[in-house]
């Protein structure tokens, strides 16, 4: 007997839904060059703010840390590292959440920054996640965000101020049991107190070089005479000043060309007329790391999106009905600029332990992409498990190579001579060159859920073979045997992360940006 599973609790979600997402491995060898930033300055403030929950405004407390250059360049981007926003929301606010038969929270922020360089101004948007948290039965709530934020470009010489501003706390409810309560969500708004210390100030960055006093004392740059500094002086005219304050105001870059809100670098996730959505498409982010087991290193597995066609989930009941086995079966794709493939991106490496190579290389997406969850559920005591196996054919192609400081030509049709291939534990079911990578998770209420979920995202591992190269080089030189000498190989052990999916066909703004795109940019775990 064969149904629908739709009394099996799923806890992770504001609405109940599967999905799952393609893997992927970039499978050169990289040799990381840390970019230390001298001078790092390590800030965190607290601060006072009042907000609008459903039973009237409430004092809240908000700390807020993160690390920033302790000084920068005019013109070159910056971005603020490990911030984390921790909102204390008071007691009151717990029992409006309790009143709606809430048990759980899960918290995503929206924080306005800020950002002035003399009189002119920018404002940037700093948004965080968080894992759901259960509702304590006294006392405040704390919720605690992090993420990643814009970049920032101080456009000349002089002080980069920021200012923390308002504030909107997007919670997403649950009950004891998993599901959603009614209603879902709840978004909080907050503003700054007025006793806030200096106006909500989080630190200054000096851009320019560093100049001294005549005794030789350091002191804090400022616009240079002559330079396009964001100083006004009084021959300039009041339209004047509007206009050239936009041209001297700091740079935020809220996301890439015609791309994503959810942070800085990550490529366009979008559906398009080239791929349109359906009431089942999802998208995400993924990344993670790779060992390279030739080079004894790991290498980064650079962001990259997936397109997903979610299948249903069914169950299949117990002889005596006291549970159930449940299968999923999705289907994926890579997509960058319109093909199933990764974003170009370059590593460098060490051929044979000493001549420094640089590579330009796409993973291309060469077949199907399978994505197959299993598991099973218990109705008597809630306990859920199940495991995900994504299964995808990719050929490493590699588009530029430079050995020792000389570009090498390369090619149109250098690429690994067959797909990558992993350990299949069903050969017959699953034939061919494949990478496979597998995701488990538990759930007993209420608790909450442990490892991955399809829908949440989460870790992803596996092993992988780098067959030999092919099809490199031009004008008579073979260029195959040193790209398979120095990479190819087998037990290259992979740790995929993939970050939260977005449903583009319903609009969850703890889910998505506004142009549906994920807001969850997952970060890279070793």
């Amino acid at each position: 007997m064969r149904g629908h599973r739709a009394a099996v609790p799923r806890p992770h979600r504001v609405r109940a839904r599967s999905a799952s997402i393609a893997a992927f491995v970039v499978l050169a060898a990289l040799v990381p060059a840390a970019a230390t930033a001298a001078g790092t300055q390590e800030v965190g403030v607290e601060l006072p703010y009042v907000c609008a929950l459903p039973s009237g405004e409430r004092p809240a407390t908000v700390r807020i840390s993160a690390h920033f250059p302790g000084r920068a360049k005019a013109g070159e981007a910056f971005s603020p590292t490990d911030v984390t926003t921790t909102v204390e929301l008071p007691a009151e606010a717990v029992a409006d959440l309790t009143a709606s038969k809430a048990a759980t929270a899960r918290a995503a922020t929206r924080l306005g920054v800020g950002v002035t360089q003399g009189e002119a101004a920018a404002e940037a948007t700093w948004r965080g996640t968080a894992e759901p948290v259960p509702l304590p039965e006294s006392g405040p709530l704390t919720l605690t965000t992090t993420g990643d934020v814009p970049s920032v470009t101080g456009r000349s010489d002089g002080d980069l101020t920021f200012r923390a501003g308002g504030l909107a706390v997007d919670l997403a409810l649950g009950a004891a049991d998993g599901t959603a309560t009614e209603p879902g969500s709840l978004t909080v708004d907050c503003s700054l107190a007025g006793d806030a210390p200096e106006e909500g100030l989080l630190t200054t960055v000096p851009v320019g070089p560093r100049t001294a006093d005549p005794d030789g004392t350091p002191t804090p740059s400022g616009p240079s005479p002559g330079s396009s500094g964001a100083s006004f002086g009084p021959q300039d005219a009041p339209e004047d000043r509007q206009d050239r304050q936009g041209d001297r105001a700091p740079e935020v870059a809220e996301g890439t060309p015609g791309g994503t809100a959810a942070g800085p670098g990550a490529p366009p996730c979008l559906y398009d007329d080239g791929h349109p959505s359906t009431s089942a498409s999802l998208n995400a982010y993924v990344t993670g790391y790779t060992n390279v087991e030739k080079l004894r290193g790991a290498s980064l597995i650079p962001l990259s999106c997936v397109l997903i066609e979610q299948g249903p989930t069914d169950i299949e009941f117990f002889p005596d009905f006291s549970g159930g086995h449940l299968t999923q079966h999705s289907e994926g794709t890579l997509r960058h600029r319109g093909r199933p493939r990764t974003p170009p991106f370059q590593a460098t490496f060490l051929t044979f332990g000493f001549t420094p190579t640089k590579a330009t290389m796409v993973l291309e997406q060469t077949g199907p992409m399978t994505m197959d969850a299993s598991g099973e559920t218990s109705f008597i005591t809630l306990f859920t498990s199940l495991e995900t196996r994504v299964r995808v054919p990719l050929v490493l192609r590699v588009t530029a190579l430079e050995v020792n400081g000389t570009p090498l030509e390369v090619g149109p049709d250098c690429r690994t001579e067959r797909p990558l291939r992993s350990p299949e534990p069903d050969p017959s079911a699953y034939p061919g060159d494949h990478l496979v990578l597998s995701g488990s998770s538990t759930h007993q209420p209420p608790d909450q859920p442990t490892g991955y979920l399809l829908s949440s995202g989460g870790p992803l591992t596996g092993e992988v073979t780098i067959p030999a190269f092919t099809g490199c080089g031009t004008g008579g030189e073979n260029l195959d045997r040193l790209l398979t000498a120095s990479v190819s190989g087998p037990g290259n052990y992979v740790k995929q992360i993939q970050g939260q999916t977005c449903a583009v066909q319903v609009f969850n703004p703890l889910e998505c940006t506004e142009d549906l795109q994920p807001l969850k940019i997952p970060v890279p775990e070793r």
